[in-house]
């Protein structure tokens, strides 16, 4: 039997578009036997209240049996599409099963994630029973995504009461088929692929998987695919981020070497923020970005990012020093532009707009009340700059992308409408010391990136973080160190752990550890408000992480700034 797999980048309600992709998947496969495209390739993923709207399940339905009549005869095509089920008010998410021009049944999903950004819970039923089609003298076992990983992939405890993997087996499959839109986290593809070889061995069977590619808001899909048989052999495979195509093999084909050495950590981070931003762009019909340039890693990397995705020649840099930032930060800012070969770099001094604002609102309010160097100061110098940017992508056009960090954003050290000003947070779940790691393994491996020379200046690198606020400042005048802050972040939030395990098990004094996780949930409100937020960790901040604005244990009110700026 020779198989065909689909990583199709398919369009949210793009029902026409998306059809057409997969019946010109179709016809590219030729003689395969079977072509799988992803998990709701009709009706794109995650089509989330979409599914609620007045008709739609139908239309994808009639788009899919529209389809059905178009593809290849004898080919077996199996279409992720969402379909309404004859009980109950929500749908099915399901795979239709088509062959000689028509729907032979569907399969449904089993398993209904509903942690994490996941929320298929919300929307459909679980399927009651396992599908088993034979195909080519091949028995093959129907799963879509959650049916194969259950909840393994991103280490979350699940408790789902029965496993559809191995009723499939016990039903005789030969073959298991998994349609995935399975989201980007680091490290989650590694354990995928052990997942796909740990079934193929346990249960002797082949195992083949498809997951969609491209990006749909705060999510992003490495588009890998892969084939297995029952040793647990690769057949054959697709690195992760290689974009939309079609990867066939034969079950009878000998296994393959293990393709390159999977990505590092860095690697990967950067992969997905830039299939983030690329795909945020052309999905909402924009070719260009514009990015404010501190000389700061933050900035730096943002623009590097955004200049892989799109090319320097469509990214706009933008300098706005004020009276405290320091000559070395201007230097560094006009060689992030150089090296990225950007399409421009102007230089709009801050300093009239912000001293525009001070005396705008001191007349009438009262000499004192914005006093040099204090926190409204602050504020009013980062929001000068947000009123330049948005004010360029209104004028120009383009999209604004926000320069912040995960730590940042963690503990309110971030200004409203100031530098969260943005369609994108690229770096918003990327913590500050991943951003230095993911510079440098940027400027040793510029030659994979495609330029010629580093992309991020070595003094953005080296220098101690600064907002450059006041006279002398120093982030961590805030902030504890970063190596601390990130730590606590990074179980605190994605980790989930409570305070007494993270004093007890990091050392760190008590109130030290107490102030910024109670600066973590003050800072709520801020994130409310927050652009779209590319997730790359286990835990982002977003969609995935609810949490309420007030309310908190301890009975702190969220709006008042416990450190950091406003």
């Amino acid at each position: 039997m020779k198989i065909a797999l689909a990583n199709l980048d398919s369009r949210i309600g793009g029902l026409e578009i998306n059809s057409q992709a997969i019946l010109e998947a179709a016809r590219a496969a030729g003689d395969a036997n079977v072509l799988v495209t992803p998990e709701l390739a009709i009706s794109g993923y995650p089509p989330r209240d979409l599914l609620l709207r007045e008709g739609f399940v139908e239309r994808c339905e009639q788009t899919v049996e529209h389809l059905a009549r178009q593809l290849p005869p004898q080919m077996l095509v199996l279409v992720g599409a969402p379909r309404r089920l004859p009980t109950g008010s929500r749908c099915g998410n399901s795979l239709a099963i088509c062959r000689d021009g028509e729907i032979l049944g569907w399969a449904d999903k089993r398993l209904l994630p509903g942690y994490d950004v996941f929320d298929d819970d919300r929307y459909f039923l679980p399927g009651e029973e396992s599908i088993l089609i034979e195909h080519a003298d091949v028995k093959i076992g129907l799963l879509i995504c959650e049916d194969l990983w259950q909840g393994g992939d991103v280490r979350e405890c699940t408790s789902y009461e029965f496993d559809p993997v191995a009723e499939l087996v016990e039903q005789g499959a030969e073959l298991l088929v998994a349609a995935s839109a399975s989201p980007f986290a680091v490290g989650k593809h590694a354990r995928q692929v052990d997942e796909i070889v740990r079934t193929a061995r346990d249960h002797q069977v082949f195992v083949a998987s498809v997951n969609r590619s491209g990006s749909e808001d705060d999510l992003v899909f490495d588009g890998s695919a892969l084939l297995v048989n029952p040793a647990g052999e690769q057949l054959v495979s697709s690195e992760p981020f290689e974009g939309q195509g079609l990867l066939t093999a034969d079950l009878a084909d000998q296994a393959v070497p293990v393709p390159t050495p999977l990505r590092s950590t860095d690697h990967e981070r950067l992969d997905a923020l830039v299939e983030g931003v690329r795909g945020y762009l052309r999905k909402t019909g924009q070719s260009r970005v514009i990015v404010g340039l501190s000389g700061g890693i933050d900035s730096a990397v943002t623009v590097a990012i955004a200049a892989i995705a799109v090319g320097g020649e469509n990214v706009l840099g933008v300098m706005m020093p004020s009276r405290h930032s320091s000559e070395h930060s201007r230097s560094d800012a006009m060689q992030s532009a150089e090296l990225l070969q950007l399409s421009a770099c102007p230089e709009i001094s801050i300093d009239s707009i912000h001293q525009s604002i001070r005396d705008s609102i001191t007349g009438p309010l009262g000499d004192d009340l914005v006093q040099e160097g204090s926190l409204t100061d602050q504020n009013l110098q980062a929001r000068s700059r947000g009123i330049i940017l948005m004010g360029i992508s209104n004028a120009r056009g383009g999209l604004v992308l926000s320069t912040g960090n995960k730590s940042e954003m963690a503990a309110g050290y971030a200004t409203l409408y100031g530098d969260m000003c943005g369609a994108l947070a690229v770096l918003g779940d990327v913590l500050k010391m991943d951003v230095y790691s993911m510079a440098r393994w940027m400027n040793e491996n510029h030659r994979l990136l495609g330029f010629e020379g580093p992309l991020i200046p070595e003094g953005s690198i080296t220098k101690p973080p600064s907002a450059e606020l006041k006279p002398d400042q120093l982030d961590e005048d805030s902030l504890p160190p970063y190596e601390v802050l990130d730590d606590i972040v990074r179980r605190w939030v994605e980790e989930e752990q409570c305070s007494d395990r993270i004093i007890q098990e990091t050392g760190y004094p008590a109130e030290e550890v107490l102030n910024l996780l109670r600066m973590v949930d003050q800072a709520q409100f801020k994130r409310e408000q927050a652009a779209v937020i590319p997730k790359v960790s286990r835990r982002a901040f977003g969609r995935g992480r609810p949490w309420p604005v007030i309310g908190v244990p301890g009975g702190t009110p969220h709006w008042i700034p416990a450190g950091g700026r406003a």
